[in-house]
């Protein structure tokens, strides 16, 4: 550890504790450089368009009416589910490395320089999400004996040999099947369950819930981030702007998509609604309250670096869990509806890269 006597305008590479080098250049001061009117616009402009946009995948399924074509909401739906695996990639996973990896200035200080921590954090709370889902699904199966039943038959349909003893079952999914696959190409027939309060729509939405609430909390944590940093940001606030509109309004794709797709009890309608505009909400009082700290907030502290570092991490690994097995996992492979129409499964797997591609662009101005 440096003693203290660091000098950044006399430095000996041989002796200097890496640390002290690494600390000097990392270090900065608070970067307000006015320009108030143009960020108290850009708090009305993204939450105008975010919460747009994360309205709409929610639109397009219970509000029938509006006759959105089906290949706009499957855009939208997958385009956003690419957006969420490449945002905990790009947008968490790699920002922590540089706030509290092990060449950053908080990686190279005491026990953050025992171990690579943005890596460790992401795979704790992965995990912990997946026993979180794991107990919900478990205790969803033993109160009301489906949840196991539902997933057993979507792996297993296609060896009825195996189950000789489950004829009947499997009879009746294959016939569910069939008329999902034979349904017209204009209709939302996956959605079929999501304005009625079946006992099997109670079970989806009890099972589904959970996971989408983790997913909203680890995008939460990630805008109230951005939204302090924009409001301080300096020289980069003009590149920042526009590039953080489209960043929160494809991240709003994917919240919406997802949500999409429960099944809301009558009792519970209006939870979509609300969770909607909690995310619509989050990023402009975040930069309300940046603007609020503007002249005293310093996003490159060693403190703001921990807290950053941190929520970015878990954040990845909540996003990183919902994507590949909420997302991609429900909706691709073990997916008893899933369309036989190719073109149509060309056009979910074109939207799907195209959102990653685009929203990894993205990291390269934030």
């Amino acid at each position: 550890m440096s003693d203290g006597s660091f000098d950044p305008h006399s430095v000996d590479l041989d002796t200097a504790d890496q640390r002290d080098i690494v600390c000097y250049l990392a270090a900065g001061d608070n970067e307000y450089d006015g320009r108030l009117g143009a960020r108290i616009s850009a708090l009305f402009v993204i939450l105008i368009v975010s919460t747009a946009t994360t309205f709409f995948p929610v639109l397009a399924t219970r509000v029938r009416r509006l006759r959105i074509p089906l290949y706009v909401y499957l855009f939208a739906r997958y385009f956003g589910a690419g957006v969420i695996i490449a945002t905990a990639f790009i947008h968490l996973l790699d920002p922590a490395y540089d706030e509290i990896g092990p060449a950053s200035c908080v990686g190279l200080t005491g026990g953050w320089a025992e171990y690579s921590w943005p890596p460790a954090l992401a795979l704790t709370s992965a995990m912990i999400i997946f026993l979180l889902d794991f107990l919900a699904e478990y205790y969803v199966d033993m109160r009301y004996n489906m949840a196991h039943v539902d997933v057993e038959g979507t792996v297993t349909h296609t060896h009825q040999d195996l189950h000789s003893a489950d004829q009947d079952t499997e009879q009746r999914k294959a016939k569910e099947v069939t008329k999902a696959v034979s349904a017209p190409a204009n209709d939302f027939d996956e959605l079929a369950n999501l304005e009625n309060d079946s006992e099997k729509a109670l079970q989806s939405f009890r099972s589904q819930i959970a996971a989408f609430l983790i997913l909203e909390f680890g995008v939460l944590f990630h805008s109230v981030i951005i939204g302090l940093n924009l409001g301080v940001v300096g020289e980069e606030f003009k590149t920042l702007y526009p590039v953080l509109v489209f960043h929160q309004s494809f991240e709003g794709l994917g919240i919406g998509a997802r949500l999409s797709v429960i099944p809301f009890p009558r009792g519970l309608r209006w939870m979509p609604w609300v969770l909607c505009l909690a995310y619509g909400l989050t990023t402009p009082i975040s930069i309300a309250i940046g603007l609020g700290l503007r002249t005293t907030y310093n996003s490159g502290s060693y403190t703001a670096n921990v807290v950053s570092g941190v929520l970015d991490a878990i954040s990845a690994g909540i996003l990183l869990y919902t994507g590949f097995v909420e997302m991609l996992a429900r909706d691709f492979l073990y997916n008893p509806q899933r369309t036989n129409d190719k073109k149509r499964l060309a056009f979910m797997l074109v939207s799907l890269y195209l959102g990653t591609f685009v929203m990894s662009l993205l990291g390269k101005w934030a």
